[in-house]
C-alpha cells in the first residue's frame, strides 16, 4: 500500500493521460521506495523493466537486456553486437504491443549501474527515443540511487537525452505524518512521542521502518535493529555510502566530519576537519550528497551565498556515528541502557531539532502562515571584548515581516519556564534585534514535544507554543 507520494502519484497518473511519449527521472536516496512507487503505480503498464547489476560489465548487462526483450518476444534473438542491436531488438518486440489506448512503460532502474562507462548505454537509449519512441505511446522511467549522476548524466545532458525528460520526481524520505500512516496502515499503536523517538534513529526510509516488529515497544525494536548482531541497521552505514558512490571514502569522511558538529559546517571547515582536497572534487562530493537528501545547504542569515553552511540530515547516519559505532553496548538491553544516559538526551534534543528543520512546512501551517512566503535562517555572531555572542539555530523571516525565533526543546513532559531561563530569552530577542538590524516584528516561537506550563515567567514571552502534535500535520 501506498503511504503518502500524492503530488508523485498523481504526476505518474497524468502521463498515463498523456497523448504523447514521456520520459520520467525519479532520483531519491537508497531505501526510499522509488522502485515501489514505480511498480505500484505502473505494475499493469509495465512492459519492460530491467534492473542494473552493480560493477557487472557491459557485457553482462547487455545479456541480461536481450533476456528481457525475448520473453517480450516470446522467442530466440540474434546475439546482438552491442547497444544498438539491442535497442532496436526492443523496438521490434514492443511494436506488436503499441496500442492508442493504453500507454506502454519501458522502466529501466538502477540506471547508473546499467550505464557502464564507456560503452555508451545512455547515447543508444537517446536514440532509440530520439528515432522512434518519442512519437509512441511510450512513456521511459529513468530511475536511480545515485540521484547526482541522474542528474548529471539524464536531465542535464548534452547529447541525445537534452531535453528529453518530461517529468521529474525527487522523492523524499517519509515525514512524521506519513510514518505515522505507514504505522497505522501495519496496526501498530505507538504514541507520537515513540514514533519520534524511532524517526530519530532511523529517519522516514520506508524499507528501515518495515523492519519494525510488532508485540515490541519503540525501544525494543531500536535496540533489535540498530544494536543486535543480525539487526538491519547494526551495519548499514558500511554498506550505504559505497552502494552509491564509487570512491566513497570521501563522502564517509564528510558525513563523518559533519556528525561531530551539530550545527553544522562551512565548505572552508569540512575541508578542514574531513580532510578532503580543496578543490572540485570536493565541490561535487557535497553536491552529490546533498542531492540525495544526506545532507542540507542554508544561508546564515545577512551572509552571503558563498557563505552557507553544511548539516548533515540523515537521522540514521547521525545515530549510527554517535550511538551504535564502537558501542559498548551490545544485543539485548542495549539501546535501554544508552537511552538513560545524559549524553544520550542531550543528544535527543539536536535530533529533534533537526527533526524541527524537516518539517517547517508544517511549522507553517501550525502558526496559521502557510500561504506566507518564508526564509528558514540560522544566525551567529560570534563574542568580541565589546560584545556579547549569539546563535541562533533556526528562525523564519516571514513576508508579512514577522521573524520567529525557535526555541526548540525535547522533553518527556511539559516543558517548565523558569525565570532565569525567561530571562534568557529575553535577552536573546533583544540582542538579535539589535544585532541583525531588522525592522520586522521578532517573536519567540517555542517548539516543545507537550507544551509549555503556564506560569508568569512565560507570560507574554513566548507566542505561540508549538507542540509535537503540530508537526504531524498532513
Amino acid at each position: 500500500m501506498l503511504i503518502g507520494r500524492q503530488k508523485e502519484i498523481s504526476i505518474l497518473n497524468n502521463v498515463l493521460q498523456s497523448p504523447k511519449g514521456e520520459m520520467i527521472a525519479v532520483i531519491g536516496r537508497r531505501r526510499v521506495g522509488k522502485t515501489f512507487l514505480i511498480d505500484t503505480v505502473y505494475k499493469d503498464h509495465i512492459i519492460f523493466k530491467q534492473t542494473g547489476i552493480r560493477k557487472a560489465s557491459d557485457e553482462a548487462q547487455l545479456r541480461v537486456f536481450m533476456q528481457k526483450v525475448e520473453e517480450l518476444a516470446g522467442e530466440k534473438l540474434d546475439t546482438p553486437k552491442d547497444w544498438l542491436d539491442a535497442f532496436f531488438f526492443l523496438k521490434k518486440a514492443l511494436k506488436p504491443h503499441l496500442s492508442e489506448d493504453k500507454k506502454l512503460v519501458l522502466f529501466f532502474d538502477e540506471l547508473s549501474w546499467l550505464a557502464v562507462p564507456d560503452f555508451n548505454f545512455l547515447d543508444y537509449l537517446g536514440h532509440f527515443w530520439n528515432d522512434w519512441a518519442y512519437l509512441q505511446n511510450i512513456a521511459i522511467v529513468l530511475c536511480g540511487s545515485a540521484s547526482s549522476w541522474i542528474i548529471q548524466k539524464v536531465i542535464n545532458d548534452k547529447g541525445g537525452l537534452h531535453n528529453r525528460v518530461t517529468k521529474y520526481l525527487h522523492l523524499k524520505p517519509f515525514t512524521l505524518a506519513e510514518t505515522e500512516d505507514y504505522l497505522q496502515t501495519r496496526h501498530f499503536t505507538f504514541t507520537r512521542y515513540q514514533i519520534t523517538q524511532i524517526y530519530m534513529a532511523f529517519g522516514g526510509i520506508p524499507m528501515y521502518l518495515e523492519s519494525i516488529e510488532r508485540g515490541k515497544s519503540a525501544i525494543q525494536n531500536i535496540n533489535d535493529i540498530c544494536f543486535a548482531e543480525t539487526g538491519l541497521l547494526t551495519n548499514e552505514f558500511n554498506r550505504l555510502y559505497a552502494a552509491l558512490f564509487d570512491n566513497a571514502d570521501h563522502h564517509i569522511a564528510v558525513i563523518r566530519a559533519l556528525a561531530t558538529k551539530h550545527k553544522g559546517l562551512s565548505r572552508t571547515e569540512i575541508i578542514q576537519e574531513a580532510k578532503v582536497p580543496n578543490g572540485s572534487s570536493t565541490s561535487k562530493v557535497l553536491e552529490e550528497l546533498e542531492q540525495s537528501d544526506f545532507i542540507m545547504a542554508y544561508h546564515p542569515y545577512g551572509k552571503k551565498k558563498k557563505d552557507k553552511i553544511y548539516r548533515l540530515i540523515d537521522e540514521y547516519s547521525l545515530f549510527y556515528l554517535r550511538f551504535i559505532e564502537g558501542q559498548a553496548y551490545k544485543g539485548e538491553g542495549a539501546f535501554m541502557q544508552l537511552s538513560q544516559l545524559q549524553e544520550f538526551k542531550i543528544w535527543s534534543g539536536y535530533a529533534f531539532e533537526g527533526i524541527c528543520m524537516k518539517h517547517v512546512p508544517q511549522i507553517k501551517k501550525a502558526l496559521g502562515v502557510s500561504g506566507v512566503y518564508t526564509t528558514t535562517y540560522s544566525y551567529l555572531k560570534k563574542a568580541t571584548t565589546d560584545e556579547k555572542g549569539l546563535q541562533i539555530d533556526m528562525f523564519l523571516e516571514r513576508a508579512d515581516h514577522v521573524i520567529n525565533l525557535f526555541e526548540i526543546k525535547f522533553y518527556n513532559t511539559e516543558f517548565t519556564m523558569t525565570k532565569a531561563y525567561a530571562d534568557q530569552l529575553r535577552g536573546r530577542l533583544r540582542l538579535f534585534t539589535r544585532l541583525s538590524k531588522t525592522r520586522n516584528q521578532v517573536v519567540m516561537t517555542m517548539i516543545t514535544t507537550f507544551g509549555l506550563k503556564d506560569n508568569t515567567h512565560s507570560l507574554g514571552l513566548v507566542e505561540p507554543v508549538l507542540v509535537l502534535d503540530d508537526l504531524f500535520l498532513g
